[in-house]
């Protein structure tokens, strides 16, 4: 014992270890009897506190800008995948308009062809139109390795809408029975009257890009909605193709002869397949 007692060290620190119980036993007993923590206590929670809270406002404000900037990026992502699919039905429904157009247009050259017995018939599609001579010209992909010849007619949506021009060898160019050429060679056309008679006359071009029969004799007998037909005089197209039908009579800038403006049976607005007819099998 007495050995014990003489060892400072170690009684040093069994004294130490006895302070510590101590204390730690009479905070528990203060803490289980107060009812608010000690001034040291509850200044130092309040210290830690506010600096995690001083520590945490940083960095949730990176984090917050960094999630923002990540969700405007790929907002800006989504908008332009959104922006390309838009782009892409829009070129689709292009695509399937001008498609559905053609078809039906083939589906008329087919109808054409079936009711063109007398004829030989070569089908051909339209590879160029000028904007400044819309009404005047368009050129399509058959010429004379194909059989084409200049003066035949030209047909599409089930009526006549000009004549063949000028060939070449892959391709020919077509004039149109709107143009505004004066030189131009008309078609002359034929219409049945109520007597049952032929009245003939030419198709002309009159105010902006209408069709008129004119030079008609008898055109007073010649009622709304009669057909109007290629009469085959002049050599220079068959006879028995339509024109259209005449949609109202009147008279030409001198009040001498009747002018019928017609309605057009054949596609002019936007041919996309013709219909040349090549020859009549019969007279």
């Amino acid at each position: 014992m007495k050995k014990f007692l003489q060892n400072k060290k170690l009684l040093s620190v069994c004294i130490v270890i006895i302070i510590i119980f101590s204390i730690l036993g009479a905070s528990v007993s203060l803490r289980n009897k107060r009812s608010t923590p000690l001034v040291i206590q509850s200044f130092g929670n309040d210290a830690v506190a506010v600096g995690t809270r001083l520590v945490d406002y940083p960095i949730s404000l990176v984090s917050g800008t960094l999630s923002n900037v990540h969700n405007l990026l790929q907002t800006q992502d989504e908008n332009n995948y959104l922006k390309s699919r838009v782009t892409e039905l829009q070129q689709t429904e292009a695509r399937n308009s001008s498609l559905e157009t053609e078809n039906k247009q083939l589906k008329s050259a087919l109808k054409l062809k079936e009711s063109l017995t007398d004829f030989d018939t070569i089908e051909a599609s339209v590879i160029a139109r000028s904007p400044d001579s819309w009404s005047d010209l368009l050129i399509i992909n058959k010429g004379t390795t194909s059989g084409l010849k200049k003066n035949m007619a030209v047909m599409s949506g089930g009526g006549v809408i000009g004549r063949i021009v000028e060939v070449s060898a892959a391709s020919a160019k077509v004039e149109l029975i709107t143009t505004s050429d004066k030189s131009a060679n008309r078609f002359a056309v034929e219409a049945k009257a109520v007597n049952g008679k032929k009245v003939h006359g030419i198709i002309t071009v009159i105010g902006t890009k209408s069709l008129a029969f004119t030079q008609a004799v008898d055109g007073k007998k010649l009622k709304r909605g009669t057909k109007v037909y290629t009469s085959g005089m002049g050599g220079n197209s068959p006879k028995g193709l339509l024109i259209g039908t005449i949609a109202a009579r009147t008279h030409d800038s001198f009040g001498l002869s009747d002018l019928l403006k017609l309605r057009p049976a054949g596609e002019l607005n936007d041919p996309t397949v013709v219909t040349v007819i090549k020859r009549k099998v019969t007279d």
